[in-house]
């Protein structure tokens, strides 16, 4: 019912008379006390080819959203572009407040372990984020968001499987004055934000932007009355540009967050089992009934949270050779360090209870060379370089996994790894208008990635089992290259509509299994790379008038080389079994889509947005020893993960006029997302049924746009529903979910000087 409904209304907004143009974006125009009387929709500018152009003219499904636009969509954070952009996935990640877990078109890396790398490239003013720890970023001092959906590489410093998000701040030059932002709501959220620009003289201006929040959670340890999932954010970015002469500009950026947030608890899903060595397996708690309640209690201690420091710095420089010739670098060094306890199995007992702390290290370097004739031709040629270290320490706590006669084991795991990689690469891309109308666009990149790795684990049993400590380590060292090209035909029907046909090839590198226990594993710990094959047809329009765009695009990839992690038991019969996490390159796929986005201005200061997405993920193979050796395990691999058949989002909002020229913008959104799994394995317990989501916002502005009332709610229908899932299912029965936030309200004032 809301699938109809939705689709109903999306097609009503992309179907209304009028001659067609491009979507310019899914992000609302602002329609304030200042331009409340807009005729037209905004022309959107992004930079996704590395120039600045209108989003019409580029060959790629992008998606982008200004600062106003994404205070509409309600989103502090990029996991609030949940719903709003087609066939995207993402959440906070799995048992951490610091990470995100994107997938695009059915392709990503939830696992937040550092030996795998993002399928989804995270760049914030052009520096690509190599974690997805660190990702979950906080829009502050955004200028605007793009997302662009399919493989990325030619135009980009790090390769992409998935697609790009790319955030970009304020610009000091451009972005004069300030503002300063309070906010209050319900689970005790406290928030201050400022921002302030200015100019110094001609040649130098500069910025300082911060953010500190709070909130106390979401989730109470019933025992102890504790809140968890909440949250504390300190942020600041400060940024000086110079225009050193004519033909050069700099922009020296530096940041610093620091969060310490509670423990993120989920739900256990399923019963937790002990492995008792004498009477054999035993319920320690059975599977949940009836709805979720937010009440989880927890293993760990007041003290024992999640901390997270990153920092980093860049420089950018820009420099017009000539007026065909532009040359630019962009030279970053980033510094991410967390301590973070998590409880998987989401209990009070020690099943999976880890703590996991890391210390990256990273810098990179890129050069480009930009072309452009004035006329029909542009061209970049392109050299990055990025070094990574990344040591880490962990600790895993078990003592209530294993017992004998009723009496628990207790266990512990250390490790200690260190990963060091490297990449390399060169592209370039060329695009060319060879006759009127008719533009052709191809592009070629050679990835280099090598990678370091050294491992240390020991085991400490209890006294009665102390014959089994033992110690395993391995290290190793593997390269991979790729050659990934990119071609796209371009086709101007008229100066409001243009059609494209594109193929691209996607890369990413592969690496070794963080979770190598045995010695055995550790003969298996290396997975190889993944690619995959995207073709794509899409079709951008815009009306004559200017009030109504919608684009459409139409996608088929070939993925192959999945790396999964599965989790199974290696010799289930024996009295002491033990278990093991492999990365497999398991799978190939095959996925099919369709997307709409589309906007309308209704009359005067009324206007309606939507998408449409339609996906057919479906693997190819699923090589799985475990299902080879048991049949029963046949249905294992049926979905893919985090890839819905339909999603869809419409909203709408309208601005009055009032008395004196202040302005009052009233709008509301729903979104809905088919059956969803969150698992490789699919266990029916980690699937999310289709469901619907509201939300509403009113906003007043005052003549002068000096001051802003906000109010909205989210999660309107105060929704329990699953944003993804932990599955360990050889240890302890281990299937914990992870949800999204209840109905939650807030009210900001602002004051823009």
């Amino acid at each position: 019912m809301y699938r109809k409904q939705l689709s109903v209304a999306i097609v009503c907004a992309l179907l209304a008379p009028g001659a067609w143009a491009q979507q310019a974006s899914s992000a609302a125009p602002d329609v304030t006390a200042q331009d409340s009387q807009a005729r037209t929709l905004d022309t959107v500018t992004v930079t996704a080819r590395r120039r600045t152009e209108s989003i019409q003219d580029v060959p790629v499904a992008i998606s982008a959203f200004g600062e106003e636009a994404l205070k509409d969509l309600q989103a502090d954070t990029v996991e609030g572009l949940q719903g709003v952009v087609p066939n995207m996935n993402i959440v906070q990640g799995r048992g951490s407040a610091n990470s995100i877990n994107v997938f695009i078109r059915g392709i990503g890396q939830p696992d937040a372990l550092q030996t795998f790398d993002p399928g989804v490239g995270m760049y914030v003013d052009d520096v690509y984020y190599s974690r997805i720890n660190g990702a979950m970023f906080s829009l502050f001092d955004v200028q605007q968001v793009e997302v662009l959906r399919g493989p990325q590489g030619t135009l980009y410093g790090k390769n992409s499987t998935g697609g790009a998000i790319k955030v970009t701040t304020k610009n000091p030059f451009e972005n004069t004055g300030g503002a300063v932002e309070a906010t209050v709501g319900n689970f005790g959220q406290r928030e201050g934000k400022f921002y302030f620009g200015g100019v110094l003289n001609d040649s130098v201006a500069m910025s300082l932007a911060g953010a500190m929040s709070e909130s106390d959670g979401y989730v109470t340890d019933p025992s102890t009355g504790r809140k968890y999932n909440g949250d504390e954010n300190n942020a600041l970015r400060g940024k000086i540009a110079f225009k050193v002469s004519d033909t050069v500009n700099a922009t020296l950026s530096l940041d610093r967050n620091k969060q310490y947030a509670p423990l993120t608890l989920g739900q256990p899903t399923a019963p937790l089992i002990q492995t008792d060595l004498a009477f054999g397996p035993v319920i320690l708690k059975p599977a949940p009934t009836g709805e979720y309640d937010f009440r989880t209690r927890t293993s760990f201690g007041p003290n024992q949270g999640q901390e997270m420091t990153h920092t980093g710095a860049s420089l950018a420089v820009d420099w017009d050779m000539s007026a065909q010739w532009r040359f630019k670098s962009i030279s970053a060094w980033r510094k991410l360090k967390t301590e973070s306890f998590i409880d998987i199995d989401a209990s009070e007992f020690e099943l999976g209870d880890v703590l996991v702390a890391i210390d990256q290290n990273q810098k990179s370097q890129e050069f480009q060379f930009q072309y452009d004739n004035g006329s029909n031709l542009q061209a970049i040629f392109g050299l990055y370089y990025m070094n990574e270290k990344v040591p880490s320490y962990q600790e895993a706590y078990a003592s209530d996994f294993f017992a004998f006669a009723g009496t628990p084991i207790s266990f512990l795991r250390t490790i200690e790894d260190d990963l060091d990689t490297t990449s390399k690469a060169a592209f370039a891309h060329m695009s060319w208008e060879f006759v009127p109308t008719w533009t052709l666009a191809a592009g070629l990149r050679y990835s280099k990635d090598e990678k370091d790795y050294a491992r240390s684990t020991s085991t400490y049993w209890g006294p009665l089992f102390a014959a089994l400590n033992e110690t395993v380590a391995f290290d190793g060292r593997q390269s991979w290259d790729a050659w990934t090209p990119s071609i796209s035909l371009q086709k101007a029907f008229s100066s409001n509509v243009m059609g494209y046909l594109s193929a691209n090839r996607g890369f990413k590198s592969g690496g070794f299994n963080g979770r190598a226990n045995s010695v055995l594993e550790t003969t298996q710990a290396v997975f190889d790379p993944e690619f995959v094959w995207t073709y794509e047809a899409g079709l951008k329009m815009r009306s004559n008038d200017g009030r109504l765009q919608g684009n459409v695009t139409a996608f088929h990839s070939e993925y192959k080389d999945f790396q999964a992690r599965v989790s199974e038991i290696v010799n289930p019969g024996s009295p002491t079994p033990s278990f093991s996490f492999p990365v497999l390159n398991a799978a190939s796929l095959k996925i099919d889509g369709v997307e709409f986005e589309g906007s309308a201005l209704l009359g005067e200061g009324t206007r309606l947005s939507g998408q449409l997405s339609y996906m057919d993920a479906r693997y190819d193979k699923f090589v799985d020893p475990r299902v080879q050796l048991n049949p029963a395990l046949a249905n294992l691999h049926d979905h893919v993960p985090f890839s819905p058949d339909f999603t869809a989002r419409v909203a709408l909002q309208h601005t009055f006029m009032l008395d004196g020229g202040a302005g009052f913008t009233i709008g509301g959104d729903v979104s809905y997302r088919d059956d969803t799994w969150l698992s490789v394995d699919n266990r029916s317990n980690l699937m999310q049924e289709a469901y619907a989501t509201y939300g509403a916002f009113g906003v007043w502005d005052s003549s002068d746009y000096a001051w802003q009332v906000r109010a909205g709610v989210r999660n309107l229908g105060d929704k329990v529903y699953k944003t993804d899932g932990q599955e360990f299912s050889s240890v302890a029965n281990i299937q914990t979910a992870y949800y999204g936030m209840p109905r939650n309200y807030y009210l900001s004032v602002r004051y823009n000087f």
